[in-house]
């Protein structure tokens, strides 16, 4: 449903629009920009990433940058193409590049919302790694995130999820930007008032079926508790400086006591992890768990104390997995690698261009053609061995060898990246690199 910008009922009389030196503030404060930004924004067509669109879009020319606007066609409701079109016209009059991005599917029958959440992000993130982007901006704004913080606690979260949303996110090749968190929903409402843009309602929002949609009939009697979005995103920004500085703590234990390497395994020194505060340490093992097992989110807690208490305890036993990890005593430290059974299948590359497999492995070629990528398993250290016994790196811990990537022509093997080897009389030139999804230390949680 398309919304007249001039509806007075929408707009609430103590809210103002936001001006360009406000927006410009609330930029500087994430940093990270090139001197002509070039940003992708984000916009579903309703009012948040409307006003987002027309404040960055702005803010980015007056710099000498651009910014193109995305929209996801998620394909769940009869109206969303024409919607999208209706989006593309009104940006295009505003001198706006625009593109629709389209969720084929298949669309699952239960959870629907954080599958299209999930593909919706996979669409974009795509589009900003081809299309060498770097900033992509989301509208996420102050009651957003009260509303995230309502949620996690009916989840029972801990401090990771009570922080709520960070301003910025960083992946291997792109970032996510969220300058809004601080402004009120209303104000959005009213820049667009300004400008006599109108915007589209979706009606999912009203759904009830939807958790976000329940709460937000629930916003009256929350506030007259003293729960207002003001108040609740301020209860996130305390937790958040808190999960920031116990982030830093981590941060600097991964520097001291893990070696990782570039084949995607890593090497732990124990004796930091022991010394370490219980809520570092585990911290610190989840981040690690995450880069190396390539997993959209850090195992629960229950779960990785249990591990903890296993690996780094004095008690000798065999190995563990976790968060698609196995983890291996190994003279006196402990190896994480990737566990063969949950890595992605094999996938055959492009002729010329780029992929990223496993989630983990950013994988450019350059003009080889009928190359698949996929594990090297027990089969191929055989064939290996068979091959070329002495490719192998005799300090490369046996239990690693089977799970790195290899390259494979017509079902043969023809090349272990990671160990410099590759089929004799063959001519490749195929780049792997480790480039997970989440890194070891990133930058850590950001509170703007």
């Amino acid at each position: 449903m398309i919304q007249n910008a001039m509806n007075p009922g929408i707009i609430t009389r103590a809210a103002e629009p936001i001006g360009d030196p406000e927006f410009a503030e609330l930029m500087a404060r994430l940093g990270g920009f090139e001197l002509a930004p070039i940003l992708a924004v984000a916009v579903s067509g309703g009012a948040d990433s409307m006003a987002l669109a027309l404040l960055a879009e702005r803010w980015a020319r007056t710099r000498g940058g651009r910014v193109t606007a995305l929209t996801v066609d998620h394909r769940l409701r009869p109206a969303s193409a024409d919607e999208a079109r209706t989006v593309t016209a009104w940006l295009g009059a505003r001198g706006i590049g625009h593109e629709t991005l389209v969720w084929a599917g298949p669309h699952p029958a239960g959870d629907i919302q954080a599958a299209a959440r999930e593909a919706r992000y996979a669409l974009l993130g795509d589009w900003c790694r081809t299309q060498g982007v770097l900033h992509l901006l989301t509208a996420h704004h102050q009651d957003d995130q009260a509303e995230t913080l309502l949620l996690r606690l009916a989840r029972g979260s801990g401090l990771t999820g009570l922080a709520g949303m960070a301003a910025i996110v960083e992946t291997a090749h792109w970032r996510l930007v969220r300058p809004l968190l601080d402004v009120p929903a209303p104000r959005l409402r009213a820049s667009l008032a300004a400008q006599d843009q109108d915007w589209i309602e979706d009606p999912s929002n009203r759904d009830p079926r939807f958790a976000r949609a329940r709460l937000r009939r629930e916003h009256a009697a929350l506030a007259a508790a003293g729960l207002t979005a003001q108040r609740l995103a301020e209860a996130c920004r305390h937790l958040a400086r808190a999960r920031a500085a116990i982030e830093e703590y981590a941060a600097r234990l991964l520097v001291e006591a893990v070696t990782p390497h570039e084949a995607g395994w890593a090497v732990i020194d124990p004796e930091p992890f022991r010394r370490a505060a219980s809520e570092i340490r585990l911290r610190a093992l989840a981040s690690l768990i995450a880069a190396i097992g390539a997993e959209p989110y850090t195992p629960r807690f229950e779960r990785l104390e249990r591990l903890a208490e296993a690996i780094f305890g004095e008690v000798a036993g065999g190995g563990r997995t976790l968060g698609g990890c196995r983890i291996l005593r190994r003279r006196g430290r402990l190896l994480v690698h990737r566990e063969p059974a949950a890595t992605a299948p094999p996938v055959l590359l492009p002729e010329c261009g780029e992929l990223v497999w496993d989630r983990r492995f950013s994988v450019v070629n350059r003009g080889a053609p009928g190359i698949e990528i996929g594990l090297l398993g027990g089969d191929g250290v055989a064939a290996l061995h068979a091959i070329a016994p002495r490719a192998v790196d005799p300090h490369l811990p046996k239990a690693v060898l089977p799970s790195l990537p290899a390259l494979r022509q017509d079902g043969r093997l023809v090349s272990i990246p990671h160990l410099g080897w590759h089929e004799a009389g063959v001519s490749i030139d195929i780049e792997v690199r480790w480039r997970p999804a989440r890194p070891v230390c990133g930058r850590g949680f950001t509170v703007a």
